[in-house]
């Protein structure tokens, strides 16, 4: 009977480790599970004009090709497109160059908890996947309307209205991809290139190139064609 009773309780030992190892890696999958949906990329923008891989909007069809990452909250993006903006733009009017705008949120810190640099380049998404025709005139008017670093940015409404201004059709669903920050985690989840020490970065037919706010010699002079 010692021996039975004995081996009973062996065999519930069993399965009590049996039991709690199954736990044991049902917990760890869900952590896992949890963490890769945290930290996924999200909802993905789908037009032929983004670049889901690499996190650029792209603008022209040139044969030279100029990259750019820039935050919509840091002054020196600001800086960088009132002064090489306008030559940029006419690159890619004159079919001189493929433009690849990278918005990155490198500055989420400098806005008072609100993480503007994660809102404002979603909104670009969203604006550049809902009416690309616009979504240049939408980033101008992004920095000409840009808040002082460390404010607490623009509230998504205002993103709206600036969208509106600059001539987006926005529609019921564009504003609330806007309004609900729908490519946030898209946005964090695509950062500078390796190398790159902040905003803006700027990359010339694969080379990087220093920022000296001069079009002529940041960007023409490295022109092939």
């Amino acid at each position: 009977m010692a021996q039975a009773a004995a081996g009973k309780r062996n065999w519930f030992a069993i399965w009590v480790s049996v039991a709690a190892v199954v736990v044991v890696a049902l917990v760890i999958g869900l952590v896992v599970w949890m963490n890769n949906v945290s930290s996924g990329p999200g909802a993905q923008p789908s037009s032929s004009n983004i670049n889901t891989d690499t996190g650029a909007i792209s603008f022209g069809s040139g044969p030279d090709v100029v990259d750019t990452y820039v935050d919509f909250m840091c002054p020196i993006c600001n800086q960088f497109e009132k002064t090489e903006g306008e030559t940029i733009k006419q690159l890619v009017s004159d079919n001189k160059i493929t433009l690849n705008i990278h918005p990155v949120s490198i500055l989420d810190r400098a806005s008072q908890g609100t993480k503007f640099s994660s809102r404002s380049a979603s909104a670009m998404f969203a604006v550049a996947e809902a009416d690309p025709a616009n979504a240049y005139a939408f980033m101008e008017a992004m920095f000409q309307n840009q808040p002082q670093e460390s404010s607490p940015g623009l509230s998504d409404d205002q993103i709206v209205s600036i969208a509106k201004g600059a001539g987006v059709n926005v529609t019921s669903d564009l504003e609330k991809a806007i309004t609900s920050g729908t490519y946030i985690k898209f946005v964090q989840a695509h950062g500078l290139p390796d190398g790159a020490k902040g905003t803006p970065t700027l990359v010339v037919n694969g080379t990087f190139v220093n920022v000296t706010f001069n079009p002529q010699t940041d960007i023409v002079a490295n022109l092939k064609g």
